[in-house]
């Protein structure tokens, strides 16, 4: 079973460069474009949050530091 994952954006760094959308191996994150951050750019988003492996390429790429990557931890027995 492949790891599992989350991210959190934080809206405050995001300027919508799309370098997370389109480096994700897994297609996990897209613009949002039905909000707008304070400072007038759509942020990235999950789409797909069940699909997230926690890899941190999102994370390595985005260029403000905006992404936080957690990983679940796997619980005993589990390979």
């Amino acid at each position: 079973m492949p790891a599992k994952g989350y991210i959190e954006v934080n809206e405050l760094y995001c300027k919508a460069c799309e370098l997370c959308v389109t480096d994700c191996p897994y297609g996990v994150l897209a613009l949002d474009m039905e909000r707008l951050t304070s400072k007038g750019y759509h942020p990235a988003h999950m789409v797909q949050p069940e699909a997230c492996t926690g890899c941190g390429i999102c994370a390595v790429v985005c260029p403000d530091a905006a992404i936080t990557v957690y990983r679940y931890e796997r619980q005993k027995g589990e390979a």
